[in-house]
């Protein structure tokens, strides 16, 4: 099966005021194309760091890190935003949707970034499958929480990423949404054959993926398939 993630040998220190702080050591993942992974742990265990790092929003001390065989060490942040916009697709615990764009012209956004075709009918279509048809033309200071994080699914989905990022996705939501969203994202994801990457605490959404990487201080601690 093809890679489209290799991390190798990456550690992350911050240097502040005097003091450095190591967030990751010497972190060693391989990531199949395809797959679904989870990446669990305490608070302050790195897994966000981890997350960022993989998505190319940040730069590693040390290690390399390939995403779709391209090397994002040596790239200019210009660069690793272009590669984000070609092959990545992100959800994100608090939304992060645009509040003076409507829940369409939000999914709309990755579309024209890349100046695709048909982008109005293709937000339309994902929209209309996580639920939110009688939506579109809502902000989202008039959604609730369950339906903006639907929103940012379709959004995340609507560049047909490679891979997807997910961070917390259901950390701001009820249970109750939590497992509606949760089904949907694992629904899409199955359809669309994506590789998705999830950093989260919720047990039901870790367990829905076919592998955990359980992290602790910095370090993976264990790696379970299924």
């Amino acid at each position: 099966m093809d890679t489209i993630l290799n991390i190798r040998n990456l550690s992350k220190t911050y240097s502040g005021a005097g003091r450095t702080l190591t967030v990751l050591y010497n972190i060693n993942l391989l990531v199949e194309a395809g797959s679904t992974v989870a990446i669990v742990g305490p608070s302050g265990s790195g897994k966000t760091t981890l997350l960022g790092l993989s998505a190319g929003l940040d730069r590693s001390t040390t290690g390399t890190i390939e995403l779709n065989n391209i090397s994002l060490d040596k790239l200019s942040e210009d660069e690793r935003a272009k590669v984000r916009n070609l092959y990545v697709g992100f959800i994100f615990q608090n939304f992060q949707l645009l509040p003076t764009l409507t829940a369409l012209e939000n999914v709309m956004v990755p579309l024209e970034l890349r100046a695709e075709k048909n982008i109005k009918n293709r937000s339309r279509d994902l929209l209309d499958k996580v639920g939110l048809s009688d939506r579109l033309h809502h902000y989202p200071a008039q959604l609730s929480g369950g339906e903006q994080q639907r929103v940012s699914l379709a959004r995340a989905f609507s560049n047909n990423p490679k891979i997807l990022f997910a961070d917390e996705p259901t950390g701001n939501l009820d249970s109750e949404t939590s497992e509606k969203v949760i089904k949907l994202l694992f629904d899409l994801n199955a359809e669309a054959g994506t590789t998705l990457v999830i950093v989260t605490h919720n047990t039901e959404l870790a367990s829905g993926t076919r592998r955990i990487v359980r992290l602790k201080g910095g370090s993976i601690i264990a790696d379970e398939r299924k």
